[in-house]
């Protein structure tokens, strides 16, 4: 709304320059039977007020036209330093810029991930984002927030999941992926709804907090659907249960020095040379040091621990676990 304003602003500002501008210039040339280049001098001495006198003596109708003229113009920019100021001491005008700074990145991505709410699950998703360097806009509509998006230089829009128009600043037409992690369900049923509608090609990843919206979320067209709560109990659980396991399985995913981490390529992004190819002749453990613990074919099944004759077919993918340099090695192989 701020930004439509400030447009409004502008444009009337410009319209009455120009109007004003045009008017002594046609004012002149009827008037005073100037040529289009002395009326248009005349004009601009006059509404600047510099000063210059005229081109020849006025008549009466000409002193009270240009009368006319000076006081309309000083009232006019009088408004137009006034609106000015207004936006420079208030911040809308450093806003404004802002956001069109940010409609140029935005419309310069392509296949990037849109993060839905900037709470404790936004945060993480966001973290996990910055870590494997993918490209991503978090909408957000709480003000302290975005002030904390902006100090950390995180590309982000203001405004409301919930609207097409928010969404399609964001670039949802061209995302990849959206991570919608709203506290209310009812408005991460809503942003599924809306996405299904502007690019059916995008995958949705879904917050839940009831059991009873897991099932909704999934038919609006969400692709996974997330509950936290269930996830941290079940967690805790397995730390009583089968301690080392869990403990190993969460090194994984952390990015440090010491502990290992986990990899997904995808096979059509390998040289072409390995297509149809066994995981054998990949020989990434030799490569990079890093070890194939999964394969997913086209249709998504998932083998654990597939075989070293293993077929490296298109659409399929490769699960790849390694310490942190080792897996630096193998994003800068393939």
């Amino acid at each position: 709304m701020k930004i439509a304003v400030l447009e409004s602003k502008i444009n009337k500002t410009l319209f009455l320059v120009i109007a004003i501008i045009s008017l002594g210039t046609i004012g002149y040339m009827v008037l005073s039977n100037y040529s289009f280049i002395d009326a248009l001098y005349m004009t601009v001495i006059t509404v600047t007020t510099v000063g210059f006198g005229e081109l020849r003596p006025f008549s009466p109708e000409e002193k009270v036209f240009t009368i006319f003229l000076i006081l309309t113009s000083i009232t006019i920019f009088g408004y137009a330093v006034s609106a000015f100021s207004e936006y420079l001491v208030s911040g809308r005008l450093f806003e404004h810029f802002k956001h069109r700074k940010v409609e140029k990145k935005i419309a310069s991505l392509k296949g990037h991930t849109i993060v839905c709410g900037y709470g404790r699950n936004g945060k993480q998703a966001i973290l996990k984002l910055k870590n494997y360097n993918k490209d991503f806009v978090v909408v957000e509509k709480s003000k302290e927030r975005i002030e904390i998006l902006d100090a950390a230089g995180v590309l982000n829009i203001s405004g409301d999941a919930t609207l097409d128009e928010t969404l399609l600043r964001a670039g949802i037409e061209k995302a990849s992926y959206l991570i919608t992690a709203l506290p209310s369900d009812a408005n991460n049923l809503f942003v599924v709804l809306t996405v299904s509608q502007l690019n059916k090609e995008c995958k949705v990843i879904s917050r839940a907090s009831n059991e009873s919206s897991y099932s909704k979320l999934k038919i609006a067209g969400a692709s996974n659907v997330i509950m936290p709560d269930k996830l941290g109990g079940d967690h805790m659980a397995s730390l009583v249960t089968t301690p080392d396991v869990i403990e190993f399985v969460d090194r994984l995913t952390i990015e440090g020095e010491t502990t290992a981490n986990l990899e997904e390529i995808a096979v059509d992004d390998l040289p072409e040379k390995y297509i149809n190819k066994t995981l054998l002749d990949l020989d990434l453990r030799k490569k990079t040091g890093c070890t194939v613990i999964g394969f997913i074919d086209p249709n998504k099944e998932y083998i654990i621990n597939p075989e070293a004759d293993c077929l490296l077919i298109k659409g399929s993918h490769l699960i790849v676990l390694g310490r942190p340099n080792q897996i630096i090695k193998l994003r800068e192989l393939f």
